[in-house]
């Protein structure tokens, strides 16, 4: 190593230490032991221009162990990117660009949002999957101007989590080449050694996912790493680990032990590290100027590295100008003008499972919206997630259907990273009731802002006979909690339309939660679906102009409330109906908008087949609300619904008691 690489590094190393410092939170142990492989990316193997962190050539970079963000954010800043000195002062700080794990959007040159051991590993696979299938759709011969490198580091805890198995043997079964992952085998965890929790041949088992597999036994050996480095990009047909065996807090007092992992070292320990490392002890945040020249370097070769690709990118506008203009287009984002007149209008003679819908809404508009990829957690019969003419990306990765296997927690992670990566519109499917593995996912999803699509079906205990365990209960709550996470579950085929255009056109994180039984479908020369969806929530039978009550229902349970509406009605009641299919949009609306779907002085019953909670912000306290707390049970769909509540004649009961009750309720006050 010469002595500018060893200056360089080591400035690397005190800048985060001394941010962790500062703040007296964080975790200085990684950053110490991995400043030479952050260092060999980003000054000699990555090509990025730190003046365009944008630039959709550019080799993308995931820590997915974020507790080492200290690490991240002093490479970045020393490269060029948009973090300051002053950035690394307010590291963990209330509203600085350096927050305690990465997240993408608050720091410039950050790709996903990391901390939740794993995924940032899974995202990196979506990262790979869609350079794959970009530069396969636009390259032409002479052209590659999709032609980057995923890289990434990864510790213990990582590897530890399940996902990283889900995800590594789907990178190794599809041969993604140009995903490199450096190992940090420092053999420490937060609770202690390795050996308590974690002695598995990790080498071996990527041997067994198909990876290309390399050590490097001195983690300050950068010649080694670099020819590591040389190895894994020579394989092209396979995704690449190097387990580099370092040392966590190297030249600290407490290196190699857990105590240097989660907490700022003590004042003494961080003068004891920079004396063992040749560091100034009295300076804090410095950088020499021969370091820094030697980092300028990057923003030097970056500016090159763009330029040559936009002047090819040019010559690539003359002979291929359809193609640019796709490119341009999907990589700024944007639909395709007028890509929704494909968007297809279902007739009323025909009940449709709103999953079935879906299926043909998505290829309807495939070939309007050829940014659209994805597939389904081995369900694609089942979740009719399958693009007829999109081909298999597996054989061909010109193709748009993913075979994702049962990994649906690693599918929705590697969905995220597609999203992140640009360019395209992903979508991952599977039962709602497995959303409980994506959940991790779908809320770094909404973290993010990615335009990532989940699609769920099966969506109630109305799938029948495979029983509580695939009947999803509490799964409607539990994703409409999540912040900036649109949900939607619509009542028929033709909101299953609106939503899938409302998922496109918002270009942020959705769900669908999908009927897998025939419902009726809404005449759309009554109804204005589309604006209604839009809203959120709106009436789909009016009752009267003072009607008695009014009914609020998802799904499938729309249309028994409809029914329970007319049988009200021949015994004298007025019912308004209010299909709701979006919660989060509808808390978009006005307040106006809001009143004008519930009244105050209307009594209020909520129909749908879940959990109750939450419900009770939209019928008030004295409403009622008709759904399950209890599990399911193994028998056809209707006579499941029908002996857990969800029938005509318990809908009917319930709401003569709640307007009995609300007129008692009156004339109680009018009595006073």
């Amino acid at each position: 190593m010469s002595d500018i690489d060893q200056l360089s590094i080591n400035a690397l190393r005190f800048l985060a230490v001394d941010a962790v410092d500062k703040a007296k939170s964080g975790h200085p142990g990684a950053p110490l032991g991995d400043a030479p492989i952050a260092y060999l990316l980003f000054h000699k193997y990555m090509r990025h221009n730190p003046a365009n962190s944008h630039w959709s050539n550019r080799d993308r970079f995931v820590l997915s162990n974020g507790h080492a963000s200290a690490l991240l954010y002093s490479v970045l800043h020393l490269s060029g990117y948009k973090v300051t000195i002053e950035d690394l002062q307010q590291f963990r700080q209330w509203d600085s660009k350096t927050p305690g794990h990465p997240e993408r959007g608050d720091t410039d040159g950050v790709e996903v949002t990391t901390g939740p051991l794993g995924q940032g590993f899974a995202m990196s696979v979506g990262l790979a999957i869609a350079e794959r299938h970009l530069a396969a759709v636009y390259n032409q011969p002479g052209f590659d101007i999709v032609d980057h490198y995923t890289y990434g580091i990864c510790g213990d805890g990582d590897l530890m989590e399940g996902i990283s198995h889900e995800a590594a043997s789907l990178a190794g079964t599809l041969g993604l080449g140009k995903l490199i992952f450096f190992y940090d085998d420092n053999l420490i965890s937060l609770d202690g050694p390795t050996e308590l929790s974690f002695t598995e041949d990790v080498e071996k088992r990527f041997e067994a996912y198909h990876w290309h597999v390399q050590k490097v036994a001195d983690g300050n050996d950068l010649d080694a790493i670099s020819k590591a480095l040389e190895a894994a990009k020579a394989v092209t047909d396979k995704p690449s680990i190097i387990a580099v065996r370092t040392v966590i807090g190297y030249g600290s007092p407490i290196a190699g032990t857990n105590k240097v992992h989660g907490e700022a070292l003590k004042p003494e320990e961080a003068i004891e590290t920079k004396k063992n490392l040749g560091w100034p002890s009295d300076k804090f945040f410095y950088v020499p100027d021969e370091a820094q020249k030697n980092w300028d370097t990057i923003k030097e070769r970056g500016a090159k590295y763009e330029q040559e690709w936009s002047t090819l990118f040019a010559e690539y506008k003359k002979k291929f100008p359809e193609l640019a203009a796709e490119f341009e287009r999907t990589q700024a984002g944007k639909l395709k003008d007028g890509w929704e007149k494909s968007l297809p209008t279902f007739p009323t003679e025909k009940p449709v499972a709103t999953r079935n819908a879906g299926n043909a809404v998505m290829n309807a508009f495939a070939k309007d919206v050829p940014e659209l990829i994805g597939g389904a957690a081995d369900l694609t019969a089942s979740t009719k997630s399958i693009l007829k003419d999109g081909g298999n990306f597996h054989i061909d990765p010109k193709g748009r259907n993913i075979w994702f296997g049962v990994r649906e927690f690693g599918m929705c992670a590697a969905v995220n990273g597609m999203a992140a990566h640009g360019g395209l519109i992903p979508y991952g499917s599977t039962f709602f009731t497995f959303s409980d593995y994506c959940k991790s996912a779908l809320r770094m999803a909404a973290i993010m802002h990615t335009q990532s699509l989940f699609i769920f079906t099966h969506d109630s205990i109305a799938l029948g006979e495979d029983g509580p365990t695939h009947q999803p209960i509490e799964h409607l709550l539990m994703l409409r909690a999540i912040p900036f996470l649109t949900d939607f579950r619509p009542a028929d085929a033709n909101e299953t339309v609106a939503a899938w255009r409302l998922a496109l056109e918002r270009k942020s994180p959705s769900w669908m939660a999908l009927s897998r039984q025939d419902l009726p479908v809404f005449d759309t020369a009554k109804h204005d679906v589309y604006d209604g969806v839009k809203h959120g929530a709106y009436i789909v039978e009016q009752g009267s102009d003072s009607p008695d009550l009014l009914i609020v229902a998802t799904g499938a349970e729309v249309w028994t409330s409809l029914d329970a509406a007319a049988a009200l009605k021949k015994e004298g009641l007025a019912v308004r109906v209010v299909s709701m299919p979006s919660w989060k949009i509808f808390e978009e609306q006005s307040a106006e908008y809001k009143a004008s779907i519930f009244p105050d002085h209307l009594p209020k019953l909520a129909v749908e087949a879940a959990s109750p909670i939450g419900w009770w912000k939209y019928v008030g306290r004295h409403g009622d609300v008709i759904g399950l707390e209890r599990f399911g049970a193994s028998a056809p769909g209707k006579i499941a619904l029908e002996k857990l509540g969800f029938g005509v004649d318990n809908i009917v009961s319930r709401a003569k008691s709640l307007v009995e009750s609300a007129k008692k309720s009156e004339a109680a006050l009018a009595g006073k």
